[in-house]
């Protein structure tokens, strides 16, 4: 897209005006500079000026003919910029002026009218919002596509035990599908962090000017239509002075960073041999270049490594803004290049993860072996012990523990005691028992809602397709 030259010739700044006699000292313009970072805010850009431009033509601020001089000049423009021959220009600063420019060289004195009735202060801020709202929409859909990846996977493993674990320790068991199911809600609260957020950005900062609005008898709402806004904003100040927009769609994005990492990280252990659950496929894994045996989960790694390149976005953001005065100051300039990254981190992110969990291999005897393992039924006799037998469940508690401690000292599982090693412990105990000892029947009797039955699981899947349809 980009073809940057370079003018070092000292000259009158062709923005600044007659204000200034001389250009911008080496450094200044260096400094000065983002053409390297907006340049992704061409179409924003061209998109918003066409909207103007009509605007300003409906309201006989300027000529319907320089209108059209200027919406034909902008669309070849455009044309130029997807095409990769658009001449960018480090002299000129930024995305907006290098357009501008090329406006006027085309279509002559109508391309300097354009800018009547604005200033960069609320063009900016504007293309930075659509950009912004278009990041969120998105990231929504990405969202999605993972969500009915991960639902296609829990289809077929409603009736596929694991253990679940707190503290890192066997706690119950549960269905892979259930687990599964966690990340889909996780997922769902993210879309809707970006959707609250695009909802609050849809304002359209255009028409602010300066800082204090226009004298030109504009029409702010009409452009705010066309540009797919619900009104303009409300204060003029505000418009041009603050990124609120842009922390809420990074600060959305860390958190959902934060939930792929929690499912990378159990991507990751799930693949070592000492779990087994999953093995990710040849084709979304690394080698080793001394370990002939290795198969590396990088992608669900970077994701982790990455979910702290966003974290420091936002607080860039947020630093960035802490202390600014009102209205407009240039430090805001370096408001895009954490934005910028946050999008390309969160687009890697989200594809790598949405092809892990779509190409993974699941190892159910293993997993059912583990849900076996560490006493995870133990629950399941407290509450037996106190549905059958009316003990109060503290009482079920303690005497549970006393079965287990018996079962560790015997080296079996809760269901290899025999009848008469229960009823040392509890007399009244029968064998009934027996019938919710193991994991597949502790897994079938969470029907409560939101719990881990097959049957409840299988109707949470059907709701989470709703909700994504």
């Amino acid at each position: 897209m980009t073809n940057h030259t370079n003018d070092d010739t000292p000259k009158a700044h062709a923005l600044w005006g007659g204000r200034y006699a001389e250009g911008p000292a080496a450094i200044m313009r260096d400094m000065n500079a983002s053409i390297g970072v907006d340049q992704r805010l061409a179409a924003d850009d061209i998109q918003a000026s066409r909207a103007h431009a009509t605007m300003l033509a409906s309201q006989k601020i300027i000529s319907a003919e320089d209108a059209r001089k200027i919406d034909d000049g902008l669309a070849q423009i455009d044309a130029e910029i997807k095409s990769g021959k658009f001449p960018m220009s480090v002299a000129l600063e930024d995305i907006h002026m290098n357009i501008e420019a090329r406006l006027t060289e085309r279509v002559g004195e109508a391309g300097r009218r354009l800018h009547t009735a604005r200033s960069r202060n609320d063009q900016v801020a504007t293309d930075f919002k659509l950009w912004v709202r278009r990041a969120c929409d998105d990231a929504m859909a990405a969202i999605v596509d993972l969500q009915k990846t991960l639902l296609q996977q829990a289809a077929l493993h409603t009736e596929t035990i694991m253990p679940s674990f707190t503290h890192w320790q066997p706690a119950q068991p549960v269905s892979f599908a259930f687990h599964l199911l966690a990340y889909v809600d996780m997922l769902g609260r993210d879309v809707s962090r970006f959707c609250d957020a695009r909802r609050r950005m849809n304002e359209c900062p255009l028409g602010s000017g300066a800082v204090a609005g226009t004298s030109f008898p504009i029409d702010r709402a009409q452009v705010a239509q066309q540009l797919g806004f619900d009104r303009p904003t409300a204060n003029a100040m505000d418009s041009v002075s603050d990124r609120d927009f842009a922390i809420d769609y990074v600060a959305a994005a860390a958190t959902l960073m934060l939930h792929l990492s929690r499912l990378a990280e159990e991507i990751i252990l799930w693949s070592t041999p000492a779990f087994g659950f999953i093995q990710l496929p040849e084709a979304l894994t690394t080698g080793s270049s001394m370990m002939p045996q290795k198969r590396n989960p990088d992608a669900a790694e970077l994701v982790r490594g990455k979910t702290s390149r966003v974290t420091g976005n936002l607080m860039s953001l947020v630093m960035l803004m802490k202390a600014l005065p009102l209205a407009y100051n240039k430090d805001l300039q370096e408001d895009k290049p954490p934005v910028f990254d946050t999008y390309d981190q969160l687009a890697l992110s989200l594809s790598a993860m949405t092809a892990m969990v779509g190409a993974w291999t699941v190892n159910a005897p293993r997993m059912a072996d583990m849900a076996e393992a560490g006493y995870t039924t133990a629950t399941e006799l407290a509450d037996w012990l106190v549905q059958e037998l009316a003990i109060p469940f503290r009482d079920a508690h303690h005497m549970t523990g006393q079965v287990v401690r018996l079962a560790e000292e015997k080296n079996v599982r809760l269901s290899q005691l025999s009848l008469e090693d229960l009823q040392r412990i509890v007399p009244r105990i029968h064998a009934g028992v027996f019938h919710v000892l193991s994991a597949n029947a502790a897994m079938q009797r969470r029907r409560s809602f939101g719990g881990t039955a097959p049957d409840v699981v299988r109707q949470a899947i059907a709701e989470a397709h709703k909700r994504l349809s």
